[in-house]
């Protein structure tokens, strides 16, 4: 029996992750539960799992999830510090976090402090302080397992190899909804086209990440963080199909590719039951399926948000955050309809050159970055709309 927490069990991961659990009696005892604003979802996770804890970010939340709950024994908290307190809980061995953007890094920090092993799937965390996160992780001596599928790919295709050893990795991309098009077609395109991912069902905003290939550019930055990686040592690549997710070229020339069907529950199922492997009834990959694998080279020029995410590796420091904070506000301006998917980047872009340069940075220095930008992205998005608006009218 090990024993979890999920952070952000509403989400996407968190939902598959719940999956896996209760695919699985007698293997996992979930511990702690949380979620920002979804009251109605964690409740009814709380009453089929049967948690020590559940957290409702949002405090305003409090009320009505304490009420659902009442009588069951379920300890009911709500609020930033009660995220961190789930991520540290006596007795649980694994923290997933699963929570969506910078949100995830204090509770993260948390966990590690306590001692916990983290299933890693927020990769902002390491994005915007990889640094100290994986310093921090040596140095309480806990294993970070991520959860994206394209590094637990990296991740599986390293056991038993030396990280020194590695020449290069490929990321692959599905290239996302728009692959192919050029910019003059992305100026118009609405927040509803961007939804339609051909392979993945994640959440809205990775999704519009993965539209952008914002996505890709933050797991980049992570994948610097996880394998001791310098930039020039991690490329991507376009594989519409998304069966291979990532490759592993070492110093003799070798290469090791992981590969399946494009389904979440699998990284998740592995991270899960690190460092063995259970069986699952998942469906299999058959080669006749997909008798054509392609690849190709990602288009930085037309796709700006990747290449804006190189930069920020290549300079280090407190820009990766600053990007990532962005980023974060410029996907919720852009479902909301409040700017175009080209002005993104834009808006990205102006933040790294005016956002004050850190060469090494604290949690502290982060964190007002991370609050700094955000200020500042969200008067850019404002100014954006206004001259949108004299444009059109």
């Amino acid at each position: 029996m090990k024993y979890i927490s999920i952070l952000g069990s509403t989400g996407s991961i968190g939902t598959q992750a719940l999956d896996v659990v209760a695919a699985n009696p007698g293997l996992y005892q979930v511990q702690a539960l949380t979620a920002q604003r979804n009251v109605a979802l964690l409740a009814e996770q709380a009453l089929k799992f049967r948690p020590e804890l559940a957290v409702i970010g949002d405090p305003d939340k409090y009320a009505e999830l304490k009420s659902v709950l009442s009588g069951t024994g379920i300890r009911v908290l709500a609020g930033e510090e009660a995220l961190c307190e789930a991520a540290a809980l006596d007795g649980v061995e694994l923290v997933l976090t699963a929570l969506v953007g910078a949100a995830g890094l204090k509770p993260t920090v948390a966990a590690i402090r306590a001692g916990k092993d983290i299933a890693l799937a927020n990769k902002e965390t390491l994005v915007v302080a990889g640094d100290l996160i994986t310093a921090m992780a040596k140095e309480h001596g806990v294993n970070i397992i991520p959860v994206d599928s394209e590094h637990s790919a990296i991740f599986q295709c390293l056991v038993g190899e030396h990280y020194q050893e590695i020449e290069k990795i490929y990321l692959t991309a599905s290239g996302g909804p728009f692959r192919g098009r050029d910019r003059a077609f992305l100026q118009g395109i609405g927040p509803a086209e961007a939804l339609k991912h051909p392979n993945w069902n994640m959440g809205a905003k990775i999704t519009i990440d993965s539209a952008s290939l914002m996505n890709k550019g933050l797991e980049v930055i992570e994948a610097k963080w996880l394998f001791g990686l310098k930039p020039e040592q991690i490329d991507v690549v376009v594989h519409p199909q998304s069966i291979v997710h990532s490759i592993v070229q070492f110093n003799d020339g070798s290469m090791k590719a992981q590969m399946g069907l494009p389904d979440m529950k699998l990284p998740i199922h592995y991270a899960l039951a690190y460092p063995g492997r259970i069986k699952s009834a998942f469906p299999r990959f058959s080669f006749m399926d997909y008798p054509e694998l392609t690849f190709a080279r990602a288009d930085m020029d037309t796709f700006r948000n990747l290449d804006l995410a190189y930069r920020a590796l290549r300079s280090g420091g407190n820009l990766p955050c600053i990007v990532n904070a962005a980023n974060e506000v410029v996907v919720e301006a852009f479902l909301k309809g409040r700017i175009g998917f080209l002005q993104m980047s834009d808006v990205i872009a102006r933040c790294m050159e005016e956002i004050g340069f850190i060469a090494s940075a604290s949690l502290e220095n982060y964190l007002e970055t991370d609050r700094e930008t955000r200020i500042f992205a969200g008067e850019l998005v404002t100014k954006q709309v206004y001259q949108h608006q004299n444009i059109k009218y």
